[in-house]
Parts: C-alpha cells; structure tokens; sequence
C-alpha cells in the first residue's frame, strides 16, 4: 500500500514539472516595462536567523526605467516594500534590497517591484521564491 501512495505521489510530482515547463508564449514588452525574471538569496538560499540578508532580483526592462523598490508578501499578509539598490542594466538586468533578519523557518514569499514609466509607479510581474532561515 505505501509503495503504491508513494508511486501515485512521484508521478504527481513528475506531471507537475512537466507541465510547469510549457512553453508559454510571451508579448514584447512595452517601452519602458519590466519583468521580474529569479529572485537569488545571498548564501544559496539558506540564511542565518535575525541577520539581515540581500537578496538579488533579476529582470529584464525595455530601456532603463527607474527602479524604486520591491515588495515581498506572504500568503494572506501584507506586503512589506524595501529600497532597491545597485540596479544594473545589461542581459539580465538586476538591483539588490537589503531584508531584515527573520526568525528560523522556511518561507514562500511572492515579489514585485515598483518602477517609474512615463511619470507614473506602475508595478511588475509577481514571483514567487522559497528563503530558508536557519537557526544561528
């Protein structure tokens, strides 16, 4: 019975991955638009509890567009914006915030940023990223 739960929950997982890989198509985009492509922990992910820790987002924009900040919520809470820092432009593009030591734990946090187009503080795609806390 155990052999036969675990084989349904690996082919499960397999399906999951393989459809979470579809092409999806995409539109250009807009001038002066970003898109927020990985989110990147210092340390691998895996941080030190109530150390204050960088985190390094990656996108790509049309042009340079103004980089204010970006914005990390958990489910059902709200969101919690920091200043972006070292914004660089190139393939990919990316800019650091610096987070706040948090307690031990594993967290599923969502981004986005806030940036400036056409005058105006427009936000960007939401995506998702896993931070593993570990105790000091």
């Amino acid at each position: 019975m155990r052999s036969i739960l675990i084989a349904f929950l690996m082919a499960g997982v397999v399906l999951s991955v393989i459809s979470s890989c579809a092409a999806v198509p995409t539109r250009p985009l807009a001038p002066g638009e970003v898109k927020l492509l990985s989110i990147d922990v210092r340390g691998g992910g895996s941080v030190k509890e109530y150390i204050p820790f960088v985190a390094n987002i990656s996108f790509e924009a049309n042009g340079k567009p103004e980089i204010k900040r970006a914005c990390f919520t958990g489910v059902g809470k709200k969101p919690y914006c920091f200043d972006a820092m070292y914004v660089t432009f190139g393939r990919p593009s990316s800019f650091q915030v610096q987070l706040p030591g948090i307690s031990n734990g594993s967290y599923s946090v969502e981004c986005y940023a806030e940036y400036i187009r056409d005058g105006q503080t427009q936000k960007t795609n939401a995506i998702a990223a896993q931070i593993f806390v570990a105790a000091r």
